[in-house]
């Protein structure tokens, strides 16, 4: 007697009929995400960098207590710090989130279970920017204990209730979360690990740099690169006002920065998308 096959339901993207749902797309990216052994490396090395960073420079700044800045500055100097030195980290598995899988051919057997390239794009995403988001923020609630105990030691205190404070605080993992999701919209665009890294952090730490050369059209642009625009979410409003004088063009706040950031996210995401749904994968 032949064995009995089951029959594949076209719409459904499974051998057993079952539908092909958006939470089960997820699902099964948040278990390929922790399958890899880079993840939990990389996402225990930013927290690590991220409770270590606060430390250390809550400690040096609060070292002579004579000279000890306010509490705003000492909220931006620690996480500005942290924010900067973290995404290093977070680019890395968000550009690995992706590229890696065409580097295997993982991504075939995605499309081939679930046709419809849209979903399984935004179901990578999703997942990447909830997990790093989560973890940061893990990492910043560390991070605040750890300052506490070094800033109260040495009789200063960071007033929570400062709505300043407490968005450079929300701030920090929210801008580290956006810049994962920027990196692999640059690894789903360009499907190479080593292209989509250099491309990103070339953006981050090379180019953003460059444009502090003292030319005034680079003024016009400097604002609205995704560094420069996000990380306000990390500085106090001195600190924003300062920059903003040292540019032309229009003086962005906190939250515009940030929505320029998530401005670059959308466009390179919408230029990806559309790449998967013209060229194989």
């Amino acid at each position: 007697m032949s064995a009995v096959r089951p029959v594949l339901d076209p719409t459904s993207g499974r051998a057993d009929g079952r539908r092909v749902t958006f939470q089960r797309l997820l699902r099964s990216e948040q278990i390929k995400l922790w399958s890899v052994r880079s993840t939990p490396w990389v996402l225990g090395v930013t927290v690590l960098t991220i409770v270590g960073l606060t430390a250390l420079f809550s400690a040096v700044v609060t070292h002579d207590a004579e000279r000890g800045p306010d509490a705003h500055a000492l909220a931006v100097q620690a996480f500005t710090a942290v924010a900067q030195t973290a995404q290093l980290a977070v680019v890395v598995i968000g550009a690995l989130t992706i590229t890696g899988e065409y580097s295997t051919g993982m991504i075939r057997t995605s499309l081939t279970a679930a046709p419809r390239r849209t979903p399984v794009l935004w179901s990578k995403l999703l997942v990447l920017f909830a997990n790093v988001l989560v973890v940061t923020a893990v990492g910043v609630a560390l991070a605040l204990g750890v300052q506490a105990l070094i800033v109260d030691s040495r009789g200063f205190s960071v007033d929570f209730s400062d709505p300043v404070v407490q968005r450079m605080v929300v701030g920090t993992p929210l801008y580290l979360a956006t810049v994962a999701a920027l990196a692999f919209a640059v690894g789903a665009l360009l499907r190479n690990s080593a292209a989509a890294l250099a491309t990103v952090l070339g953006l981050l730490l090379v180019v953003e740099n460059l444009f502090f050369i003292p030319w005034k059209p680079l003024s016009y642009v400097h604002p609205f690169l995704p560094s420069t625009a996000g990380l306000k979410l990390t500085y106090n409003e001195v600190t924003i006002a300062s920059l903003n004088d040292q540019m032309h063009g229009p003086d962005l706040t906190a939250w515009q920065g940030y929505g320029v950031l998530v401005a670059w996210v959308a466009v390179l995401l919408g230029f990806a998308l559309w790449r998967m749904k013209k060229a194989d994968a």
